[in-house]
Order: C-alpha cells, then structure tokens, then sequence
C-alpha cells in the first residue's frame, strides 16, 4: 500500500533555496532514512510529507485513511501531566518507562527540559497505532538503553518509515534505503552488492562516484567549450555566415557552469589549543546529590591525564551532563574536591546550546565584544561553513545541526586543553561528525565523551566509565557493547532509572556520605594508548633520520672531518632509537597486564 507519494517537491527559506524536483514514494514496510548537510533542508522535507507545512511547488498524496505519526524535532506537548500526554493508557505507561521517563509520569509537561519533552514525545508516538512515521532525529536525547529498544522496536514495526538521523549505528540497523538531499537535489540509495546492510556504505559511494562523474563531466564540458570558443573566434570564410543554431549552442556550452561543491574547504577544526602541563584533572571522593536527597553520585577517585579519552555511558538521569557541569565548574561536588591542574583550560561543548543568543547573527556571535568582526573572525567563519548571506543570519533562523556547528566553533575559538564534549553528535551531520572524529584523533589533549552515538564512542574513546544510574562509577573493559550486554542481563526493573531533572532543579548545597569508591589506575588504558602512537611517530621519524644519515655517509668518500660528523649524529640518533624501544616495550606490557 502507498503511504505517502511525492512529486517535484520545491521549498526554500529566506534569502536561500533548499531544494526542486524532489521525489519519493513511500510504502507499507519501506524504511526511509533522509541524510544531508545541516540546513540542506531535510527537516523541511519532513514537514512537507507529514503535511504540517504546503511545498512551494509540486504536489503530496497521501494513502486514503492512513494514519500517519509525526515525531517533530522540537515538540510540542499538551498542557498537563506527563502521562496525560501519553494518552493516560497502560501503552504509554510502558512507553514512557522504556524510555526512561517512566519515574515522571505526574510531572507537568510545561516543567520539562527540551530533551525530557523529546522523549514525552516518542513516547506518546510509540504507543499509538499508525500505518506510516515521520521521525525526526529520534535518538537525540535518548540514552543507549533506550535507543538499543527503539531500534529493537523500530525492527518488528511493519509500517513506512521515514526517520531523518545522524546517527550511523541506527542508520543501518533501521532503514533500508537512504535519500541524500545534496545542493537542491534528492539522490535516493539503496544498499545492494559489497554496500549490502549498510545504507551509510551505500550512501558514501553514490556520492563518492557522483562527485568524481561530475568532475569528468566537467573536464569534458571545458574541453568541448575550448573547442566552440575558438571556432566563435575564428571568422568565417567567404559569403558564409555562421549557423545561429550553432552560434547558440556554443554560447550556451561556453556558459554553463558545473554545480560548485556543496561547502567550501574542509572544516577547519584546528585551531590550536594552550599548552597542557603533566597534570590534568583529578577527582578526590567526588560526589553529588541534590537538595531534595536525590543521591546521582556516590564518592569515587579517577584521574584525567593529557592524551585520555574518556567516554561517559549510563542510562538518563545516572549523573553523566551532572559529572560534566562539576568539572566545568557550574555545579559543586557536594562531597570531595575535583582538583584541576594550573594549565588547564576548559571547552565546554554542551547539548543544550545554552549560550546561545537566537535574536544575534552569526558574525556578531563570533565577534564578541569586539563591534564588528575582524577579518581573521570572517576566515574562520568560512571554515565553519559560514559563507555569505550565512553570516548574516540570526541565530535563530539556522539549522539545529548549523547552531551546533556555530557553538562547536565558539568552543574551540578558546583554545581549550580539556574538551567536554555532551551529546556532541546531536543535529550533526554526517560530514561534520567525521571532520570532529579525524580533528580528535590527534588532539593533544583530554577528551571526555558523553554520547549515544556508538559509532562516534568506538571511534573517539578508549575508556569507559560507566555510571549505573544509583550512584555507582566503575570502569569498563570492553566499550559500549560490552556495557550494553551486562545492562541487558540486568532484571528490567532495575534499568529502570530515574529520568534526568529539569535545569530548574540543578542546585546543590547537601553533602553526601562516602560509601565505595571506584580503585584509581595508575595509567589509564587510553593515555597508555596515546604515549604508544606518539612513541611509533617518533621511531618512525628517528629511522628516517638514520637512514638519511647512513646515505650520506656512503657518499662522503674521503672526507674524514665529514665522516666523523656523521657518526656522531648516527651514534645519537640510534641510541633515541634504543631508548624509544625500550619505552614502547615498557608501555606495551603495562597496557596488556
């Protein structure tokens, strides 16, 4: 059955096309996952099949008496209790308690934080019974328990689906074909040969052999436009005159231009950070519980160390942004002290957006204090993907994933040596999250990860602290999938955590009793890791250096003044080659035991 069919769908917003002639036909058990640049339009495509919004051109049919659900990406909820807004049933009882808002079904809706009313939301959609969803970045806000059920969820549901994500994991879990909204056009994807299961893989190579076909096309027109140009030039022979269809023809080739990319440069991420001292941040019978008793927290003792990468799991309300706002320093451990060495500098990089102002534009956002921003703040504007009519806009008219790109760059502007990095894969698109992956790999200093995102986990960190959700912290072996099995062998009941408290509860005086605290390693496993790949750059470099020195001592003939320079520096050379190997031995064996 055809849920919804579209056809030459064109919209815009002001100042800025998104996208024409886009097309897609839905159908019962079609699972369609929407990818694309920030602010390429993807929501509004949304907006336009659910019927919320009329397209500026073309038309939307919808399948006679299908119901169809929308999950939109800030939601609106109706006055009154949570479970009121779930529909008061046994349904959205268990919905609510699968996503982990179970514990606040008498709250009141107006109380709720943006994410806790996403959750609502999905919630309330989930219980219901509809023949086609429209979600719209899902997994935000929801921890992993969760997501891993949404999937499983998601699995089993028999309807259309069309789901605009970021997140790679679901990506492939969930859909079956993929369309690619890039610079006014839909390309649609469907996973098939060595892309099999994966509409990411997929995805990638249609748009790898699309750029390189385009840029054939476009040697070939330029090559052909060199030929009319000078045929134009050329006058023509006597009593002849030049056919005008012709002269049409090579004026329209001459002219044409090939779409340009759909952003300008790599994202400059780079942009240095202050130097890091052997001390980072350590925490000393740190705990945390709020006013009321709620205890997030019991004491435990951990070490941060230049190089770590440290990723924060548990399910919502277990203390993970909570552990993040004590070492930015927003909130105070109401038992132990956070000690922070001299030369670190905190970036905080938030889910919330918290400081940004929507009635500012860009450029003003950038400039500060300063009036009107200088030229060094309008480069790197344009290597955050801020170009032209871009700069000018208010905040409040971009993109989710554009304000989480414009507060990723006023985080970074600081030169932060200690990056707090919560949800940073909330809005972001795929090009950004692998631009943030590659700029982390070789960050000199500490990472802290809260994330829902696997793929950006396995990819950025090396440790894992989990938090239990009752006041417990441990280390984990083995990563997010690792931590996933041993929560799924847990009784239901007791994953059931408490939901995250509003930003209005956030204020803690009451102090908190040591109970068990979480045993202090002497080298992490991540900074272990990290001295490991600097140690490889180093022999990799000192070897060239020996071989350079060798060759030259095999060319320097007769010349014993020469020759015995060499050695020396030889000699010098091979004995940091002995010492870096002794280090990487010494390292190797701590990490394995």
């Amino acid at each position: 059955m055809i849920l919804i069919d579209a056809e030459g769908l064109r919209a815009s917003r002001p100042g800025r096309a998104l996208f024409s002639d886009v097309s897609v036909t839905v159908s019962t058990g079609d699972r369609l996952g929407v990818v694309g640049l920030n602010g390429c339009g993807k929501s509004t495509l949304l907006r336009l099949l659910s019927g919320q919004d009329d397209p500026e051109a073309g038309v939307v049919r919808r399948g006679r008496n299908a119901r169809i659900g929308v999950l939109p990406q800030i939601p609106q909820l109706p006055a009154g209790s949570v479970r009121d807004a779930c529909g008061g049933t046994w349904q959205g009882d268990a919905m609510l308690d699968k996503l982990g808002m179970g514990a606040m079904g008498e709250a009141d809706t107006k109380e709720l934080s943006g994410g806790q009313q996403k959750r609502v939301a999905l919630a309330q959609l989930l219980a219901g019974e509809w023949d086609c969803l429209i979600l719209d970045e899902p997994t935000n806000h929801l921890d992993l328990d969760a997501i891993a059920f949404l999937e499983e969820w998601l699995a089993k549901y028999n309807g259309g689906l069309i789901m605009v994500t970021h997140d790679r994991h679901v990506l492939d879990k969930v859909t079956n074909r993929v369309l690619e909204l890039d610079r006014g056009h839909g390309y649609l994807h469907i996973p098939q040969g060595i892309n099999a299961g994966s509409g990411y893989a997929a995805y990638l190579t249609a748009r790898a052999e699309r750029e390189e076909n385009a840029a054939t096309a476009e040697q070939v027109r330029k090559n052909a436009a060199k030929k009319e140009l000078a045929w134009l030039r050329r006058g023509a022979p006597a009593r002849t005159a030049k056919p005008k269809a012709r002269i049409a023809s090579a004026e329209a080739l001459i002219a044409q231009k090939a779409d340009g990319p759909a952003r300008q440069g790599e994202l400059g991420l780079d942009l240095g950070s202050k130097r890091l001292g052997s001390k980072g941040i350590e925490f000393h019978g740190v705990a945390f519980t709020w006013p009321d008793g709620n205890m997030v927290l019991r004491p435990f003792e951990h070490a941060l160390e230049p190089g770590d990468r440290l990723g924060i799991v548990g399910p919502n309300g277990a203390g993970k942004s909570t552990l993040l706002d004590m070492v930015a320093g927003r909130l105070t451990p109401t038992a132990g002290t956070i000690d922070i060495g001299r030369t670190v500098k905190v970036g905080y990089y938030d889910q919330l957006g918290r400081d940004l102002d929507l009635s500012r534009r860009v450029r003003d956002a950038v400039a500060g204090d300063k009036g009107n921003p200088s030229v060094e703040d309008l480069l790197l504007m344009k290597r955050f993907w801020f170009d032209g009519d871009a700069q000018f806009a208010p905040i409040g008219t971009l993109s989710g994933g554009e304000r989480r790109r414009l507060q990723l760059m006023l985080t970074l502007i600081e030169q932060p040596n200690v990056l707090l990095l919560d949800e940073p894969t909330n809005d972001l698109d795929l090009d950004t999250l692998r631009a943030l992956e590659d700029y982390l790999d070789d960050w000199p200093g500490i990472v802290v990860v809260v994330s829902h995102d696997r793929a950006f986990i396995d990819r950025t960190v090396e440790e894992i602290l989990s938090l239990d959700g009752e006041g417990g912290a441990s280390l984990m072996v083995g990563g997010v999938d690792a931590w996933l099995k041993m929560r799924s062998a847990r009784p239901a009941s007791s994953r059931n955590m408490p939901a995250q408290r509003t930003g209005a509860q956030k204020t803690a005086t009451a102090p908190q009793q040591p109970v068990a605290s979480m045993p202090k390693a002497k080298r992490s496993p991540s900074t272990l890791s990290r001295l490991i790949a600097n140690n490889e750059k180093d022999q990799e470099k000192r070897n060239k250096r020996r071989a350079d020195l060798e060759d030259s001592i095999s060319k320097a003939g007769n010349d014993h003044e020469k020759l015995a320079a060499l050695s020396t520096s030889l000699a010098e050379v091979q004995t940091d080659i002995e010492r870096l190997e002794n280090e990487w031995l010494e390292y190797t064996t701590e990490l394995e035991s």
